[in-house]
């Protein structure tokens, strides 16, 4: 039987990033000591319990300590309906999968990994498939070396 998610030993140091779009979530997470990130999946939205009960299940894979969450917030700041919208979804995550949730700007994580997997080669249907997958890393790696 496993242990549930928020009965599990959190000291780990792992952070799991979320990307969390209309259709999609992009999930990535870092090594135990918080140096590197690496994209996990990419979650195809159905309804909230489809959508949480997946990411329960690559909560008990990866135990992390927190997740993080990235916000498109506007130019000035503030919320816009999406970011509220990504919010309160989070806050059902952490209500439901008892972690920390904490939040990262997400501004331009999008257009610096879809840049990256251009770079890359990688031709415009394979990176439709990739794309909120590497926004999570981007996301996570920014974090990550604010922290060091």
């Amino acid at each position: 039987m496993k242990t549930p998610p928020e009965k599990q030993d959190r000291t780990s140091g792992r952070t799991i990033s979320l990307d969390i779009g209309t259709k999609t979530i992009g999930v990535a997470v870092s090594d135990e000591l918080g140096i590197t990130a690496n994209g996990v999946c990419t979650i195809s939205r159905g309804n909230e319990k489809k959508d949480l009960a997946q990411l329960r299940d690559i909560i008990e894979q990866y135990s992390p300590c927190e997740i993080l969450v990235g916000i498109p917030y506007n130019q000035d700041g503030s919320l816009g309906s999406r970011a509220k919208s990504i919010k309160s979804f989070s806050e059902r995550i952490r209500d439901s999968l008892g972690l920390s949730v904490k939040y990262w700007d997400e501004s331009f994580s999008t257009k610096t990994a879809e840049r990256t997997l251009i770079e890359a080669g990688m031709g415009r249907k394979k990176r439709k498939t990739v794309i909120d997958k590497m926004a999570a890393t981007v996301i996570l790696e920014e974090y990550l070396l604010s922290r060091n």
